[in-house]
């Protein structure tokens, strides 16, 4: 990398000079802007690349993950001494497909260039805070995707339906349109605050390993790396998961009425251990998951970054954070 030859010729005295050397010597950093680039191009290369990269990794930790995600499901639906049913536990796939790749490409293209944005007014000390809330944000745009993808997803995890077409179309007939938005509260509830922590996570450890390492990360690093973030995160937000799970697969029977009420009648009639069901496969998959998504994210970053036209290339960018 461009930064790690630099400190051959003039090797930084610290930290803080390592990263401003890196600021001025890595131009193929994605998702990045110098200090007065607000150029509308840029906004939108910064979108583009973020949103092709996010759908791509997306979909292939969807793909690879998906029967863990499944029996999660099932373990968190299951009421009781309920049965967990292994089959099918590729169910739904093709359909979530469907919404996996347009909710991690609006996510991560949303996510980037506010990043930056928020990287450039916020201090240096504070840049934990630009993450969280650029993972927030990224959430939220890309939940009015995500939330009716998980509840076909879900339905069909738990065996209510056959395919995404008969739950759409059911769905919509039992319960209306709102049906496939069911659980929104809930949703926003687990998965803003997960995407925050998780990108949170992630970025801060990855500018205290290259400050610490004095270069680039290379890929297996990225996603060990996005593997702990992943975990780590799983489990804090278990509880809300299983929340989010139960009103969602509960469909037109209305058996809790809110998000106060699902807390209140789990922990009542299964008692509190129940909110921390399939925190196991949860922690799993999710751990797994960022190992493939953070590494295959990063990869097709650089990968776009070396197809930019040179003119672009040659823009000093600031460090990305």
């Amino acid at each position: 990398m461009h930064a790690k030859s630099s400190q051959k010729d003039s090797p930084p005295h610290d930290a803080l000079t390592f990263k401003m050397h890196s600021s001025q010597k890595e131009p193929n950093k994605v998702a990045s802007f110098s200090a007065g680039d607000n150029k509308p191009s840029d906004f939108l290369r910064v979108f583009y690349e973020g949103f092709i990269a996010g759908g791509f990794a997306g979909v292939v930790v969807e793909a690879a993950l998906y029967p863990i995600d499944t029996i999660k499901t099932r373990l968190q639906a299951a009421q009781g001494g309920g049965k967990i049913i292994l089959e099918g536990l590729y169910s739904g796939l093709a359909g979530n497909l469907a919404g996996v790749l347009p909710a991690s490409a609006i996510f991560v293209g949303v996510y980037e260039p506010t990043k930056q944005k928020l990287l450039k007014s916020f201090p240096e000390n504070l840049s934990a805070v630009a993450h969280l809330t650029a993972g927030a944000i990224g959430g939220a745009a890309s939940s009015l995707v995500r939330v009716p993808t998980e509840v076909i997803k879900q339905r069909l995890q738990t065996g209510q339906f056959a395919s995404a077409p008969d739950a759409v179309r059911l769905i919509v007939a039992k319960e209306g349109f709102k049906g496939l938005y069911v659980g929104y509260g809930s949703f926003l509830l687990r998965d803003l605050p997960f995407d925050a922590i998780q990108f949170c996570i992630y970025e801060q450890i990855r500018i205290g390993y290259r400050l610490a390492a004095r270069r680039d990360l290379n890929d297996p690093e990225n996603a060990i790396i996005g593997a702990f973030a992943g975990a780590i995160t799983g489990a804090i937000t278990t509880p809300l998961d299983v929340i989010k799970t139960r009103l969602m697969v509960q469909g037109s029977a209305n058996q809790y009425k809110g998000i106060c009420d699902c807390v209140r009648t789990i922990v009542k009639e299964e008692g509190t251990h129940a909110l921390l069901k399939g925190i196991g496969p949860r922690v799993l998959w999710i751990g797994i998951g960022g190992s493939i998504f953070f590494g295959v994210l990063e990869r097709t970053k650089q990968i776009l970054a070396q197809k930019r036209p040179p003119s672009q290339n040659s823009i000093p960018f600031k460090d990305q954070l």
